[in-house]
């Protein structure tokens, strides 16, 4: 399966820069081969990168999603308003969104379970506080969040789910997770899916690493057998550095 390489750019450029960034990046598009990539820009410039990356194979993502189909939730965005816009993939439960926003499980499984009844396809969050790493609860942590979002899933609507392992203290600190964390989280998530899934879904599904991950650390984790792809989120907001990180990726794959 192609690895998948996925630029959340939080809440940086407008329409007009990611438009610019996105005719940059589609020069070099060449070089991406056998890379999946895509990129998560503000709600307020899907409708200009959709246009921007017309006939490019770079997809197109969200950042988050309401899990109702409309109604009064001032200053939400649902489902159908994405797919009209081309989204493809959609970023569920990410640490920012849990902890500054104060989303919970329920609020989690909601959204994934949304996305999927439109046939986007979720990437869900899921990692750790650095208090809660020190205490020795990554474990315990990774498993509630995956059970909090998937327990009451159809496992046959799970074939395009992606899973991001994103420590929450790597997060925009600069200070990446180690080889062998990443390991060992990919493959706790890996066995979770595995037992709620069954092994013929779970093995094809995506594990992504997400936490200060640029062009120089990226082959650490993408040489990982358990790892197939980065949430990339600084290193993602200019054209050379996420180019640089991608084609790092693909020589990582083919080493």
């Amino acid at each position: 399966m192609d690895i998948i390489i996925a630029a959340n750019w939080k809440m940086h450029k407008t329409a007009l820069e990611a438009v610019e960034f996105c005719r940059a990046i589609r020069s070099q598009e060449a070089d991406f081969a056998g890379v999946e990539v895509l990129v998560c820009p503000p709600f307020t410039a899907l409708s200009a990168v959709k246009a921007a990356l017309e006939g490019s194979t770079i997809k197109l993502g969200a950042q988050n999603m309401h899990w109702e189909a409309q109604g009064a939730q001032t200053g939400e965005i649902s489902a159908s308003m994405l797919l009209e816009f081309g989204v493809e993939y959609v970023i569920i439960g990410h640490s920012e969104r849990r902890h500054l926003m104060g989303e919970d499980d329920i609020q989690v499984r909601r959204k994934i379970e949304a996305a999927l009844q439109n046939d986007l396809k979720p990437i869900l969050c899921v990692g750790e506080t650095e208090t809660e790493r020190e205490q020795g609860n990554t474990e315990k942590v990774i498993t509630n969040q995956l059970s909090g979002a998937l327990q009451t899933q159809d496992s046959q609507k799970l074939g395009s789910l992606v899973v991001a392992y994103e420590p929450v203290w790597a997060i925009g600190t600069g200070k990446a997770a180690s080889a062998e964390d990443a390991d060992a989280a990919a493959k706790l998530i890996r066995s979770y899916l595995r037992d709620k899934l069954g092994a013929k879904i779970a093995d094809g599904l995506r594990v992504q690493y997400g936490g200060s991950v640029k062009a120089e650390n990226i082959g650490s984790f993408i040489g990982l057998p358990s790892v197939q792809g980065a949430l990339v989120g600084g290193a993602s907001l200019e054209v050379d550095s996420f180019s640089a990180l991608i084609q790092a990726a693909r020589k990582a794959v083919a080493d």
